[in-house]
């Protein structure tokens, strides 16, 4: 009675950089139609593993075996002729180009044997058809959404006869209606006998899609179980190394008299007439589903954008704001969505991206002393718990939490009155969160203004005192969640998320 081999095996793999050991004596297997949930904090070496099934990077030890076959991926070419494909989390398309040409981009075209217009249509319509979606061919990649974009990626990976499909964090920009979208899809492939890992930090996806759990630490392999066998506390424990009492530390702050204040914010159709109140020791979270003009007004705030019409207003005094450089002088700063390519240098030291925007805290006569800025740098590295080797490690070798906690170095370096998160825990696993959420606290307490944005709704329940919900670039429902008797439910930002009603001024829910 012969026994089918595992679709993907591997054995002992082992991954180590100079003074870094990524992966020790890693297994896994991967059935056909499987999903594995591939969990574990930044660092722990989820992409080290990936990249090297991927062919990107090359193992010290270890074996891979596809089909029982043992196989040596030398570069990403034999992982595509192998059928495995990888979707990271920064999409490889290129926007210039259709839909159909960038998902058949590579497949030995040649000048003299083009493939004709009608049949690549043809075959990337099939393609897409197959995992539910009707995107026109014929578009553009840079007119698409994100989750659009992710579909195109995902038939991409299907135009090369994929048999192991491997996707990094596929839910982290989308909104909830999108990521059930993709849900669907995650769906449709493992009914065609597709074996898929699933790399994610949010845990609730864990329990509607994967059928077993495998959790790295540190590099090693903790466990692989069967989902329902792990519940989200185990999870959590399995990840960190530690017991966590809870997902989110109690909040304590005492909320003071008003400190910003925004009147008839308006640009274009995209933010339109917004107002709200953030005062002193306040998390205002700001909610609502992709397009809803909540990052638009955050660049405002911040001057990166100037508003057409509508007020500012900090500790009493009208602020005329025409650039970011005056809005971190005004004393507000901003945590952009995208720390990669807006808020960090990832090819500079930490230090460096630190000192950027604080110059003048650390020069003497036009010269600026490293030894001060080495010493502040030092500073926060100690009060945030800034994992780095040394000061001059660049920032693009960081895990995505020790990024975003260099970029509140240099804010709080500025002394900031009103700090703007927008996604502050994207892409960061469960334990860098609870740090996050922790420091969100204390700068509350210090009095601090603090306005979140974010599409993770258990977050802002969490985390926010109020809560203001946009929908198309209109406050739509300002949520009072402080009072212990009447909290705000999901169901609550998103019936205001969703609404379709246009009012002249939002509704607000009473304590």
């Amino acid at each position: 009675m012969s026994i089918t081999p595992p679709l993907l095996e591997i054995e002992g793999l082992t991954k180590s950089y100079p003074g870094v050991r990524a992966l020790s004596d890693v297994s896994l297997t991967l059935a056909r139609g499987e999903v594995l949930a591939l969990l574990g904090e930044n660092g722990a070496g989820k992409s080290t593993l990936i990249k090297t099934l991927g062919g990107v990077h090359q193992s010290d030890r270890g074996s891979l075996r596809v089909d029982g076959d043992r196989v040596t991926i030398a570069n990403p070419r034999d992982a595509r002729r192998l059928g495995i494909s990888i979707i990271y989390q920064e999409f490889t398309l290129i926007p210039t180009l259709k839909v159909r040409e960038n998902i058949f981009l590579g497949h030995g075209r040649h000048w003299l044997k083009p493939i004709s217009q009608k049949t690549e249509r043809s075959r990337a319509t099939a393609l897409l058809h197959r995992i539910g979606s009707q995107i026109d061919p014929d578009k553009l990649c840079s007119e698409l959404s994100v989750a659009d974009q992710q579909v195109v990626e995902i038939a991409k990976a299907l135009a090369l006869n994929t048999k192991i499909m491997v996707m990094d964090e596929p839910s982290a920009a989308l909104s909830p209606r999108e990521a059930e979208g993709l849900f669907d899809i995650v769906a449709e492939l493992r009914s065609q006998g597709i074996g898929i890992i699933y790399i994610t930090h949010r845990l609730n996806e864990v329990a509607q899609l994967a059928d077993r759990i495998m959790i790295l630490r540190d590099g090693e392999h903790i466990t692989t179980q069967p989902a329902v066998d792990l519940s989200r506390d185990q999870i959590i424990e399995n990840m960190v190394g530690r017991s966590l009492a809870e997902e989110f530390p109690p909040r304590c702050s005492v909320i003071g008299e008003p400190r910003l204040q925004v009147d008839g914010l308006t640009r274009g159709t995209a933010v339109k007439n917004v107002s709200f109140t953030v005062h002193r020791g306040e998390v205002l979270g700001i909610a609502g589903l992709v397009g809803a003009g909540r990052t638009e007004v955050a660049r405002m705030l911040f001057a990166a954008d100037l508003p057409d019409q509508g007020t500012i207003t900090l500790d009493g005094v009208v602020l005329k704001l025409k650039s970011p450089r005056q809005a971190i002088a005004a004393g507000i700063c901003l945590l952009t969505e995208d720390r990669k390519s807006q808020g960090l240098i990832l090819t500079q030291s930490t230090q460096h991206n630190f000192g950027l925007p604080n110059l003048a805290d650390f020069s003497s006569k036009g010269m600026l002393v490293h030894r001060r800025e080495r010493n502040g740098f030092q500073h926060y590295c100690d009060t945030l718990n800034i994992r780095i080797s040394d000061v001059h490690q660049r920032a693009e070798t960081l895990s995505g939490g020790n990024q975003q906690k260099v970029v509140l170095a240099k804010w709080l370096q500025s002394t900031a009155d009103v700090i703007i998160f927008d996604e502050p825990t994207r892409g960061i696993d469960v334990g860098a969160r609870y740090e996050i959420y922790q420091l969100l606290n204390e700068l509350s307490e210090q009095g601090k203004a603090i306005i979140m944005i974010s599409s993770d709704l258990p977050e802002v329940l969490a985390m926010s005192d109020r809560i203001v919900v946009m929908r198309e670039g209109q406050v739509t429902g300002i949520l009072d969640n402080k009072s212990s008797q009447q909290k705000v439910t999901p169901e609550d930002i998103m019936r205001y998320a969703t609404s379709d009603q246009s009012q002249e001024q939002p509704v607000v829910v009473p304590a």
